[in-house]
Protein backbone atom coordinates (compact mmCIF):
# COMPACT_ATOMS: atom_id res chain seq x y z
CA UNK A 1 0.00 0.00 0.00
CA UNK A 2 2.73 2.34 0.47
CA UNK A 3 4.44 1.54 -3.24
CA UNK A 4 3.62 3.06 -6.29
CA UNK A 5 0.73 1.23 -8.18
CA UNK A 6 2.55 -0.98 -11.06
CA UNK A 7 5.49 -2.01 -9.34
CA UNK A 8 5.07 -5.68 -8.45
CA UNK A 9 7.37 -7.59 -5.67
CA UNK A 10 10.33 -9.32 -7.13
CA UNK A 11 12.00 -10.21 -3.99
CA UNK A 12 11.36 -11.01 -0.49
CA UNK A 13 13.11 -11.74 2.81
CA UNK A 14 11.77 -12.61 5.67
CA UNK A 15 12.50 -13.91 9.08
CA UNK A 16 10.51 -15.10 11.97
CA UNK A 17 11.39 -13.97 15.29
CA UNK A 18 8.50 -15.06 17.57
CA UNK A 19 5.59 -17.31 17.80
CA UNK A 20 2.35 -14.90 16.65
CA UNK A 21 -1.04 -15.49 18.19
CA UNK A 22 -3.55 -15.60 15.63
CA UNK A 23 -6.27 -14.56 17.86
CA UNK A 24 -4.32 -11.12 18.51
CA UNK A 25 -4.41 -8.30 15.90
CA UNK A 26 -0.64 -7.59 14.73
CA UNK A 27 0.77 -3.93 13.89
CA UNK A 28 2.78 -3.85 10.65
CA UNK A 29 5.17 -1.21 10.99
CA UNK A 30 6.69 -0.23 7.01
CA UNK A 31 10.04 2.05 6.66
CA UNK A 32 10.13 3.68 3.24
CA UNK A 33 13.65 2.79 2.48
CA UNK A 34 14.22 3.87 -1.35
CA UNK A 35 11.43 4.86 -4.10
CA UNK A 36 13.97 5.10 -7.65
CA UNK A 37 13.35 5.32 -10.56
CA UNK A 38 13.02 1.77 -11.13
CA UNK A 39 12.91 -0.32 -7.93
CA UNK A 40 11.56 0.61 -4.76
CA UNK A 41 12.38 -0.80 -1.50
CA UNK A 42 10.88 -1.58 2.10
CA UNK A 43 11.43 -2.86 5.58
CA UNK A 44 8.56 -4.62 7.64
CA UNK A 45 8.22 -5.24 11.26
CA UNK A 46 5.79 -7.23 12.06
CA UNK A 47 4.47 -6.08 15.94
CA UNK A 48 2.40 -8.35 18.51
CA UNK A 49 2.28 -7.65 21.92
CA UNK A 50 4.11 -4.96 21.90
CA UNK A 51 7.03 -7.11 20.33
CA UNK A 52 8.87 -7.67 17.11
CA UNK A 53 7.52 -11.15 16.00
CA UNK A 54 8.69 -11.30 12.13
CA UNK A 55 10.66 -8.57 10.01
CA UNK A 56 10.88 -8.35 6.10
CA UNK A 57 12.77 -6.45 3.26
CA UNK A 58 11.27 -6.17 0.28
CA UNK A 59 12.10 -5.06 -2.91
CA UNK A 60 9.43 -4.13 -5.93
CA UNK A 61 10.32 -2.99 -9.64
CA UNK A 62 8.90 -1.47 -12.41
CA UNK A 63 8.12 -4.13 -15.20
CA UNK A 64 10.67 -4.28 -18.08
CA UNK A 65 12.20 -6.51 -20.36
CA UNK A 66 15.34 -8.12 -19.96
CA UNK A 67 18.31 -11.09 -21.11
CA UNK A 68 16.40 -14.16 -20.59
CA UNK A 69 17.00 -17.63 -20.07
CA UNK A 70 15.58 -20.38 -17.51
CA UNK A 71 16.67 -23.93 -16.54
CA UNK A 72 14.68 -27.11 -17.99
CA UNK A 73 11.96 -28.66 -15.57
CA UNK A 74 12.11 -31.70 -14.24
CA UNK A 75 10.91 -34.10 -17.25
CA UNK A 76 9.90 -37.23 -15.29
CA UNK A 77 7.27 -35.97 -13.12
CA UNK A 78 3.40 -37.45 -13.63
CA UNK A 79 0.51 -34.99 -14.80
CA UNK A 80 -1.16 -33.39 -11.37
CA UNK A 81 -5.22 -34.78 -12.32
CA UNK A 82 -3.45 -38.18 -12.11
CA UNK A 83 -2.28 -37.88 -8.00
CA UNK A 84 -3.82 -37.99 -5.15
CA UNK A 85 -4.88 -34.93 -3.31
CA UNK A 86 -3.60 -34.35 0.20
CA UNK A 87 -7.47 -33.83 0.99
CA UNK A 88 -7.55 -37.38 -0.23
CA UNK A 89 -5.07 -38.64 1.50
CA UNK A 90 -6.07 -37.22 4.61
CA UNK A 91 -9.68 -38.56 4.71
CA UNK A 92 -8.34 -42.03 3.59
CA UNK A 93 -5.79 -42.25 6.55
CA UNK A 94 -7.63 -40.50 9.16
CA UNK A 95 -9.46 -43.59 10.46
CA UNK A 96 -6.68 -45.29 11.56
CA UNK A 97 -4.62 -41.92 13.06
CA UNK A 98 -4.72 -40.86 16.35
CA UNK A 99 -6.26 -37.62 18.05
CA UNK A 100 -5.78 -34.87 17.33
CA UNK A 101 -4.84 -35.98 13.89
CA UNK A 102 -7.43 -37.97 12.76
CA UNK A 103 -10.34 -34.46 13.55
CA UNK A 104 -8.11 -32.26 11.83
CA UNK A 105 -8.06 -34.71 8.73
CA UNK A 106 -11.54 -34.89 8.46
CA UNK A 107 -12.74 -31.83 9.51
CA UNK A 108 -10.00 -28.79 8.22
CA UNK A 109 -10.60 -27.26 5.14
CA UNK A 110 -8.14 -26.86 3.14
CA UNK A 111 -7.31 -23.71 0.91
CA UNK A 112 -4.77 -25.31 -1.08
CA UNK A 113 -5.10 -28.35 -3.53
CA UNK A 114 -1.44 -30.44 -2.29
CA UNK A 115 -0.54 -33.52 -5.13
CA UNK A 116 2.68 -35.23 -3.91
CA UNK A 117 4.77 -36.91 -6.67
CA UNK A 118 6.71 -38.79 -4.18
CA UNK A 119 4.59 -39.59 -0.55
CA UNK A 120 4.93 -41.38 2.66
CA UNK A 121 2.24 -43.55 3.24
CA UNK A 122 2.83 -43.91 6.80
CA UNK A 123 2.51 -40.49 8.28
CA UNK A 124 3.61 -41.23 11.92
CA UNK A 125 6.73 -43.65 10.84
CA UNK A 126 7.94 -42.32 7.32
CA UNK A 127 10.56 -43.91 6.22
CA UNK A 128 14.39 -42.48 4.83
CA UNK A 129 14.61 -40.74 1.47
CA UNK A 130 16.50 -38.65 -0.40
CA UNK A 131 16.19 -34.92 0.74
CA UNK A 132 14.34 -34.28 -2.48
CA UNK A 133 10.33 -34.21 -3.42
CA UNK A 134 7.82 -32.77 -5.83
CA UNK A 135 4.41 -31.32 -5.36
CA UNK A 136 1.61 -29.63 -7.55
CA UNK A 137 0.22 -27.07 -5.97
CA UNK A 138 -3.09 -24.87 -6.82
CA UNK A 139 -5.92 -23.36 -5.25
CA UNK A 140 -8.18 -25.16 -3.72
CA UNK A 141 -11.19 -23.00 -4.77
CA UNK A 142 -10.46 -20.33 -7.93
CA UNK A 143 -10.54 -17.02 -8.38
CA UNK A 144 -12.96 -14.93 -10.02
CA UNK A 145 -11.24 -13.27 -13.25
CA UNK A 146 -11.52 -9.97 -11.73
CA UNK A 147 -9.28 -11.49 -8.91
CA UNK A 148 -6.94 -13.37 -11.13
CA UNK A 149 -5.94 -10.37 -12.66
CA UNK A 150 -4.81 -8.98 -9.39
CA UNK A 151 -0.92 -9.80 -9.95
CA UNK A 152 -0.39 -8.32 -6.06
CA UNK A 153 -2.99 -11.05 -4.97
CA UNK A 154 -1.23 -13.65 -7.13
CA UNK A 155 1.79 -12.71 -5.66
CA UNK A 156 0.38 -12.65 -2.09
CA UNK A 157 -1.28 -15.86 -2.43
CA UNK A 158 1.60 -17.39 -3.90
CA UNK A 159 3.57 -16.69 -1.21
CA UNK A 160 1.35 -18.21 1.35
CA UNK A 161 1.38 -21.47 -0.44
CA UNK A 162 5.15 -21.22 -1.10
CA UNK A 163 5.79 -22.44 2.91
CA UNK A 164 3.27 -25.61 2.93
CA UNK A 165 5.54 -27.85 1.76
CA UNK A 166 9.21 -26.42 1.66
CA UNK A 167 10.87 -27.31 5.04
CA UNK A 168 9.47 -31.33 5.07
CA UNK A 169 12.30 -31.80 2.55
CA UNK A 170 15.36 -31.53 5.04
CA UNK A 171 13.21 -34.19 7.42
CA UNK A 172 12.91 -36.82 4.69
CA UNK A 173 16.69 -38.31 4.90
CA UNK A 174 16.09 -38.81 8.75
CA UNK A 175 12.75 -40.30 8.46
CA UNK A 176 11.10 -37.95 11.39
CA UNK A 177 7.32 -37.47 11.52
CA UNK A 178 6.09 -33.58 12.15
CA UNK A 179 4.01 -35.78 14.43
CA UNK A 180 6.98 -37.02 16.61
CA UNK A 181 7.00 -35.09 20.06
CA UNK A 182 10.79 -35.43 20.50
CA UNK A 183 10.52 -32.86 16.96
CA UNK A 184 10.50 -29.01 17.49
CA UNK A 185 10.42 -27.18 14.04
CA UNK A 186 9.73 -23.81 12.63
CA UNK A 187 10.49 -21.60 9.59
CA UNK A 188 13.06 -19.43 10.61
CA UNK A 189 14.10 -17.42 7.68
CA UNK A 190 12.14 -17.79 4.14
CA UNK A 191 13.00 -15.74 0.36
CA UNK A 192 11.00 -15.61 -2.34
CA UNK A 193 12.49 -14.53 -5.90
CA UNK A 194 9.69 -13.96 -9.00
CA UNK A 195 10.27 -14.26 -11.84
CA UNK A 196 6.75 -13.94 -13.32
CA UNK A 197 3.30 -13.47 -11.76
CA UNK A 198 2.01 -16.66 -11.06
CA UNK A 199 -1.45 -17.95 -12.00
CA UNK A 200 -2.88 -19.65 -8.17
CA UNK A 201 -5.57 -21.22 -10.50
CA UNK A 202 -3.43 -23.34 -12.10
CA UNK A 203 -0.98 -25.76 -11.13
CA UNK A 204 2.72 -24.95 -10.29
CA UNK A 205 5.42 -27.99 -9.56
CA UNK A 206 7.19 -27.46 -6.77
CA UNK A 207 11.07 -29.00 -7.07
CA UNK A 208 12.35 -29.09 -4.19
CA UNK A 209 15.70 -30.41 -1.90
CA UNK A 210 17.24 -30.30 0.68
CA UNK A 211 21.29 -29.71 0.42
CA UNK A 212 22.36 -30.04 3.81
CA UNK A 213 21.33 -30.05 7.64
CA UNK A 214 23.30 -29.45 10.65
CA UNK A 215 23.45 -27.50 14.56
CA UNK A 216 19.11 -28.05 14.48
CA UNK A 217 19.06 -26.63 11.25
CA UNK A 218 17.93 -27.29 7.76
CA UNK A 219 18.18 -25.71 4.49
CA UNK A 220 15.40 -25.95 1.93
CA UNK A 221 15.17 -24.53 -1.65
CA UNK A 222 12.77 -25.04 -5.31
CA UNK A 223 12.35 -23.66 -8.20
CA UNK A 224 8.61 -23.31 -8.77
CA UNK A 225 7.87 -23.93 -12.39
CA UNK A 226 3.80 -23.29 -14.00
CA UNK A 227 2.35 -25.74 -15.72
CA UNK A 228 4.16 -25.22 -18.89
CA UNK A 229 7.05 -25.64 -17.72
CA UNK A 230 8.02 -21.60 -17.07
CA UNK A 231 9.62 -21.09 -13.56
CA UNK A 232 7.79 -18.85 -11.57
CA UNK A 233 9.44 -18.08 -9.07
CA UNK A 234 12.77 -19.57 -6.38
CA UNK A 235 12.63 -20.38 -2.93
CA UNK A 236 15.15 -20.73 -0.02
CA UNK A 237 14.35 -21.40 3.31
CA UNK A 238 16.33 -22.20 6.59
CA UNK A 239 14.03 -23.97 9.40
CA UNK A 240 14.53 -25.24 12.78
CA UNK A 241 14.55 -29.09 13.14
CA UNK A 242 15.86 -29.36 17.06
CA UNK A 243 15.09 -33.22 17.66
CA UNK A 244 15.69 -34.26 20.99
CA UNK A 245 15.10 -38.38 21.69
Amino acid sequence: RTVQEGRLCHSLHSYFIRPGDPKLPIVYKVERDRDGASFTTRRIVAIQKGRPIFNMAASFQVPEDGLEHAITPPSDVPHPDGLESDSEWSRRNAPQAPEPWRTIWLTRERPLDVRAVESDEDFFNPQKRPPQQRHWVRLAAPLTPEQAADPVLQRCLFAYASDMTLLDTCLAPHGISWANPALQSASLDHAIWFNQTPNMNDWHLFDQDSPMAGGGRGINRAIVHDINGRPVATLMQEGLIRYRP
